[in-house]
Order: C-alpha cells, then structure tokens, then sequence
C-alpha cells in the first residue's frame, strides 16, 4: 500500500457539516471518547467552506455512532434517527473519498 504526505479532504454540504458539529457537540457533553477534536474542527469548517480531513470526517462518524449506541434508550426515536443519518452520511462520505478512482479504459 502506497502512502503519502498528501491528505485528502472532503468538501460536506453545509447543512451536514452544521449537523455534525451539532451532534459532536452533544458527544463531547456526553463525554465520547475521541469527540472533542473532531467537535472543533465541525465548529470551524460550518462557518466557511465545510472542507475538512477525511481522517476527522472518519473520527466524526466513529463518535456519533458511539453516542448513538449510548443514547438509543433515552432519546425520541426522531432523535436518535437524525443522529444515524448524519453518522451514515458521513460514513459513506468518507467510503466514497477512499475509493479508488474509476478508470476509463478498457480492460
């Protein structure tokens, strides 16, 4: 496996990226192990660009699954829902960027 210096990022529409630094900030009230960085780093990209880390994007969905798993017996079921979605969402975001580019040619 080929490693780089080079670090990938992904570029979250807005409402998600928004989303996630909202439930972050819940994992980290609820003390998620690991939830504190990813939390800043939502924070910030919500009011810009919304482009961050593949690794923190990982991190973020990593810890809203975990808050999740927490939760499921004492939230709405509408909450609980939402918080996945989001998890999910970044999840595949993540997949989609590690996947390796389709080539064109013929095999």
């Amino acid at each position: 496996m080929m490693t780089s210096s080079f670090h990938r990022t992904l570029t979250l529409p807005a409402p998600l990226c928004e989303q996630a630094a909202h439930h972050l900030e819940q994992a980290v009230q609820r003390a998620v192990d690991g939830a504190a960085a990813p939390w800043r780093a939502f924070r910030e990209a919500a009011t810009g660009s919304c482009t961050l880390p593949v690794a923190v994007v990982e991190q973020a969905a990593a810890c809203l699954l975990v808050l999740a798993a927490e939760s499921a017996q004492t939230v709405r079921p509408s909450a609980l829902r939402a918080l996945i979605g989001v998890a999910l969402h970044l999840r595949d975001a993540v997949h989609a960027a590690q996947r390796p580019a389709l080539t064109t040619g013929l095999w």
